[in-house]
């Protein structure tokens, strides 16, 4: 029987999952991860107000593994070698006809004082929940947000979660009655902060910054984070508290490989998800460096569109057919601001902006509702 072997258990390995069982292939299924838990990390912006707690957003695969036939390795990847053949983990040696990475990303941690002095809210929940204990804790003060990229790789970047968290923490301020103690900041090195949504929509999250009585200090990178201040390159600003979303690398585990790298370190794959050079083996979601349009994103939907392609490419072969099917750039996006929503939207043949609506705040929670029951 056929072994496909998907590394990982995110957004991207578990949608492989499913693709592979909606097409009915004889195929045994092994993911390797260290824990067969999901954190639904959109919902992750909602912590600090309470609106989500580690539970809500928590799913164990148990059953999920068990609906779908699959066989799960808990470890830890090491090495992938012969040219994808095998898989080394911490717990044991695996082999395959065919592979799936997508172990994630990760972040970028060289900036001084980034780890002594700012919290890096998308690392999981207890970052969550650190969040609403700190300001829950504080009686006013400054609070600054604001995002990197990698240099090497400016796609390599997640910006969106931080508007969200910057909204929904002044939402959740002015409905607290606090709002008026707490000076909120936001700064980037980039003059256009989040233009791979595209113009109007830059134009429109910069807009409800001034709007909510939100500083923005643009275009000087940060070069460092102390305890009371975030420095750029052209001036001191004073925080309290720092949420900083630094940029993406690939897992530390590409080092002991040969796998192909992108410059910004991450594994270089085509626009069919294949791995360049390497038979049978495909790279999907933050894991990978594909080809595509600038704005090309780092999220859960294009990670979900780029396993489908994968999917849909390794079951042609199955069946002697070449590879044919290129994954669909995408991006789907509703900066949330904890009572309403704004939508983004681009494609490779059109792009729209909806501005804040009711409709979007709730279009958000319901397709989480919906995703997560897919997993319980």
């Amino acid at each position: 029987m056929t072994h496909i072997i998907i590394l990982g258990s995110g957004f991207g390995a578990l949608t492989a999952v499913k693709e592979i069982r909606k097409a009915k292939v004889e195929a045994q299924i092994t993911v390797v991860s260290p824990n067969n838990h999901l954190t639904y990390l959109p919902s992750l912006i909602w912590m600090p107000s309470g609106l989500r707690n580690s539970a809500d957003i928590d799913v164990n695969l148990e059953k999920f593994f068990a609906r779908e036939n699959v066989v799960w390795h808990q470890g830890s990847v090491v090495n992938v070698s012969d040219g994808g053949r095998t898989v080394e983990t911490d717990q044991g040696i695996l082999t395959n006809d065919y592979l799936i990475i997508a172990t994630g990303g990760r972040y970028i941690q060289k900036l001084p004082g980034i780890k002594e002095h700012a919290i890096i809210p998308c690392q999981g929940p207890s970052f969550g929940q650190m969040i609403h204990d700190r300001i829950n804790a504080m009686e006013g003060g400054t609070i600054a947000v604001g995002f990197g990229t990698n240099p090497k790789e400016p796609k390599a970047v997640r910006g969106g979660p931080m508007f969200e968290f910057l909204f929904n923490i002044e939402t959740m301020l002015r409905k607290q009655g606090r709002r008026d103690k707490f000076k909120l900041v936001f700064f980037n090195g980039s003059d256009k902060p989040g233009i791979r949504l595209g113009e109007k929509a830059v134009k429109g999250l910069l807009s409800q910054m001034k709007k909510r009585g939100i500083a923005t200090h643009l275009g000087a990178k940060p070069i460092r984070i102390e305890a009371d201040m975030v420095v750029t390159e052209r001036e001191e600003i004073p925080a309290d508290l720092v949420l900083m979303m630094p940029g993406l690398t690939g897992p530390l585990w590409l080092d002991n490989t040969e796998l192909p790298r992108s410059s910004g370190g991450f594994v270089q794959g085509d626009e069919k998800c294949r791995v360049v050079g390497w038979d049978k083996t495909y790279v999907v979601g933050d894991t990978g460096s594909f080809p595509g349009p600038e704005w090309l994103a780092k999220q859960a939907h294009q990670a979900d569109l780029q396993s489908e392609a994968a999917v849909a490419n390794i079951i042609g072969e199955m069946k002697g057919e070449a590879p044919s099917h290129d994954f669909k750039a995408e991006l789907i996006c509703i900066v949330d601001t904890l009572d309403t929503g704004i939508v983004v939207y681009r494609s490779e043949k059109r792009s729209f902006f909806l501005p804040t609506s009711k409709l979007g705040h709730w279009a958000k929670r319901i397709f989480e509702r919906m995703y997560l029951k897919s997993y319980r």
